[in-house]
């Protein structure tokens, strides 16, 4: 059966999830977070994705993420959840989790640590497009899942509509392309970017949108720079993008005494609490979050962009 309809543009961050000292979901700082997103002007919400830490929660505090994000919302923009898993059957169930929830569409990866042949991987998308009443959004995710979707893969599953577009954070711009031409050859089939640096670029090449971690911090740049993407003022779009390449700075400042994925997203969570859109910047076990002299340097970028006026965003 065809998967249902759900046609995506624009900007569509992927949600921090803020969590307290002891490592459960801040209620509060997730709301603030999410009317923050709102605010500053997205056109949809993608939670449990990798910026959420997704493979850190288990089913119950996947299942009171996704009942908050749908709750906060009220129906005021779509609502991907990310169905993230190693197996396929554990991807149907929290698909049909993130249904029951109320939420507009699921995010699917590659099946991973079983290392699974392309042909296996479109099976997949198969398997849970039949299995979940939702559109499915296709993850091409390598650097996660250590799997690429390769080109033949990404077409097979755009014609038979296994999936209803493609989310693209393989760093791969040539495969990107691409999926662009295949976008042109299937108009309801959408292609997004999750590169946050040569978002511009991917506007260029005919993207119907961006997912960016950083949009947490500075929503309202990529809105920018996707508004003048979308009237061709391809000036305005590289100085927003070329704003947003400064404050990304923020994710190399915990490394090398984080891991990659914490150094980025603990800089998210560190802009976030000096911002006050949320409380703590812990990040999830084992992860290490960003501290002292790292979070001071956090602070001088967000002054250094134009973000925090000096004393507004500070190591206290």
């Amino acid at each position: 059966m065809p998967s249902p309809a759900l046609r995506l543009h624009g900007i569509v961050p992927p949600t921090v999830t803020p969590l307290t000292r002891d490592g459960r979901l801040d209620r509060p700082s997730f709301v603030r977070v999410i009317e923050h997103l709102i605010g500053g002007g997205v056109h949809g919400l993608f939670v449990l994705g990798s910026t959420s830490e997704v493979v850190f929660h288990d089913a119950e505090a996947r299942k009171e993420i996704i009942d908050l994000a749908v709750k906060t919302v009220g129906g005021r923009l779509p609502i991907l959840v990310g169905a993230v898993d190693p197996t396929t059957e554990r991807v149907i169930k929290l698909g049909r989790m993130a249904k029951a929830a109320g939420a507009d569409g699921i995010v699917v990866t590659a099946p991973f640590y079983a290392r699974t042949s392309q042909a296996e991987i479109i099976d997949h998308f198969r398997y849970v497009r039949d299995g979940v009443d939702l559109p499915v959004v296709a993850y091409d995710i390598p650097v996660c899942v250590h799997v690429k979707l390769e080109r033949a893969t990404v077409s097979a599953i755009a014609r038979e509509r296994l999936a209803v577009g493609l989310k693209d954070s393989s760093g791969d711009e040539g495969s990107f392309r691409y999926a662009v031409m295949e976008h042109a050859a299937n108009p309801d089939f959408f292609v997004m970017t999750g590169a946050e640096l040569t978002a511009d670029g991917a506007m260029l090449m005919g993207a119907n949108g961006i997912v960016p971690g950083l949009a947490n911090v500075d929503p309202h740049a990529y809105v920018r720079l996707y508004d003048a993407a979308r009237r061709g003022d391809w000036a305005a779009a590289r100085a927003a993008q070329e704003h947003l390449c400064r404050l990304f700075e923020i994710v190399r400042v915990g490394l090398p005494r984080t891991s990659v994925g914490a150094a980025g997203v603990g800089g998210f969570k560190t802009a976030m609490q000096l911002l006050g859109v949320i409380s703590e910047n812990r990040m999830a076990a084992p992860q290490r979050s960003l501290e002292g002299e790292e979070i001071a340097r956090v602070a001088a970028i967000l002054r250094e962009t134009g973000l925090a006026r000096a004393g507004n965003a500070s190591a206290a």
